[in-house]
């Protein structure tokens, strides 16, 4: 035994101390975007069902719920709406007084200096659930871009910091740019949903955004989850067009994907921890099968460390709390 040679690896490891001195990977409060869903009417504020802790909020509630994120030290938030209309068109989502064009306004009233990002999609706001224009059955294209452009542009006027669209509508980067620029909005960046997968670990999204497909899937849009190359390609596609962020949507089972852009794209990456995700951390910690903070604090970790430089996550606001404890 005393001819042995070998590493002592465990030497960095030996005291809690020593241990934050050597870490690699490090959590920050304004690594996250925390999202918020703003439904029409007044004192409304409704639970998602499989999402505890996630509300359906009037805007008066969620302007409370926003400034308590702010003093958290969050410092952007993204925008669902949930329109009381729906219709083939998804005309709520361009309408200058759209639940979202309102909320962008309120919040951006009250809390200048927050990042106020604006989801850009029509799947909330078509009677029949998809992110486009339907035609016998099948989604149109060149026609969807019409009016997410529209989308984008009014959203933009009424004060987002950033668009981020998330339809996977081919040529929805360089549509939205062109519009945004026509209209004097050169300034404003796009968060390209850049690599967004069909994937089961949407559901309970589906329940807070009530914008589950009427019919089908969509999987002729979103891609198949057991393809890696073709991220590249849609990611390629984005940057080329001008994106200015690259998201991947879901996170957790999609780390390999963050790291190949992180490693590919010099732009600032995107990772969404999806209501899935959330939800079945939520389910197992209120059975007592896990330690929520551990398993959080460590799957958020995970997504850092695969290289997402922002991390959009309906755990902000606890995981905020929790580094604010550890201080």
């Amino acid at each position: 035994m005393n001819n042995m040679q070998f590493a002592r690896h465990r030497r960095l490891r030996q005291t809690a101390n020593l241990r934050a001195m050597v870490r690699e990977t490090h959590l920050h409060t304004e690594d996250f975007i925390y999202p918020i869903f703003v439904i029409e009417g007044e004192k409304i504020k409704n639970e998602v069902p499989s999402m505890p802790g996630v509300y359906q909020q009037s805007l008066d509630y969620a302007l409370e719920d926003v400034s308590e994120a702010v003093d958290l030290g969050i410092r952007s938030i993204i925008v669902f709406g949930v329109p009381n209309e729906k219709n083939d068109i998804a005309s709520q989502a361009y309408c200058e007084h759209g639940i979202v064009q309102r909320a962008i306004r309120a919040i951006k009233d009250a809390f200048p200096e927050l990042v106020v990002i604006a989801d850009t999609c029509l799947c909330h706001y078509t009677s029949h659930g998809h992110c486009g224009i339907v035609e016998n059955g099948t989604i149109i294209n060149d026609d969807t871009l019409e009016l997410l452009a529209k989308t984008a542009v009014s959203q933009a006027k009424a004060g987002a910091d950033i668009i981020a669209p998330s339809n996977m509508m081919d040529g929805f980067v360089t549509a939205i740019r062109q519009a945004l620029d026509e209209e004097g909005f050169t300034y404003v960046p796009i968060m390209s949903y850049a690599v967004k997968y069909a994937s089961a670990f949407y559901g309970p999204f589906r329940d807070a955004a009530h914008s589950a497909p009427q019919f089908g899937d969509r999987k002729t849009y979103q891609m198949d989850p057991a393809n890696r190359l073709e991220a590249f390609r849609e990611a390629q596609a984005d940057v080329e067009q001008g994106a200015d962020f690259l998201m991947v949507k879901p996170a957790l089972s999609y780390l390999d994907i963050i790291r190949d852009l992180k490693n590919h794209f010099h732009l600032p990456i995107v990772a969404y921890n999806v209501s899935g995700e959330y939800a079945m951390v939520k389910a197992a910690a209120q059975n007592g099968w896990i330690d929520e903070k551990a398993v959080v604090l460590e799957m958020l970790t995970s997504m850092k460390r695969a290289g997402a430089d922002v991390i959009l996550t309906y755990f902000a606001k606890d995981v905020a709390r929790w580094l604010k404890e550890e201080k």
